[in-house]
């Protein structure tokens, strides 16, 4: 069974404030994430959260994701990962994660990664310009994730996925991102 993971702890320090609340079309950045994958069909959702967890929560709808505040968030990344992956049920023998900076994430690259079948190796959207998000990680390799660091699963290299017929998801790093 694969479940999913939704990455958005962090306190948006580059872009300036909480970059999950940005409005995209009258809508929150995170909320928008959180919309294609409860769209996706993948029943066991995760989103983590952490800076100012009670104010991205009063204002973000999270579509019947299960909410987990990972009290470490300052460990970057990696650490959020494993507070999301270690709140997935025992039945999940592969993770979807996704990024909640990227509003522009289309469904349907939730869905093609989340059918890819498991090889063991881990998975990545390719919009053709190489590597890229939703990433499936199998749960044989989650103890070889490490707990801290910004980008924690990209030591294991992938198997790309081609998703270039899609819209990439985005990555909303500074405020005159769009």
């Amino acid at each position: 069974m694969i479940a999913a993971v939704v990455l958005a702890a962090g306190e948006g320090r580059r872009y300036g404030g909480l970059k999950q609340l940005h409005g995209v079309d009258g809508v929150p950045m995170l909320e928008r994430v959180l919309a294609a994958v409860a769209e996706s069909a993948i029943g066991d959702r995760v989103v983590v959260l952490g800076a100012r967890a009670g104010d991205v929560l009063a204002a973000v709808d999270v579509h019947g994701a299960r909410v987990v505040v990972n009290q470490a968030w300052r460990d970057g990344q990696a650490a959020s990962l494993h507070a999301g992956l270690a709140a997935l049920s025992e039945d999940a023998d592969r993770a979807l994660v996704v990024l909640g900076d990227g509003p522009e994430l289309d469904p349907e690259a939730v869905r093609r990664l989340a059918a890819a079948p498991a090889s063991g190796r881990v998975l990545a959207a390719d919009y053709g310009a190489g590597r890229s998000h939703p990433v499936v990680v199998p749960r044989p390799l989650w103890g070889r994730i490490p707990r801290h660091g910004e980008t924690p699963v990209r030591p294991l290299g992938a198997d790309l996925i081609d998703c270039r017929d899609l819209r990439p998801p985005g990555d909303v790093d500074y405020a005159t991102s769009s």
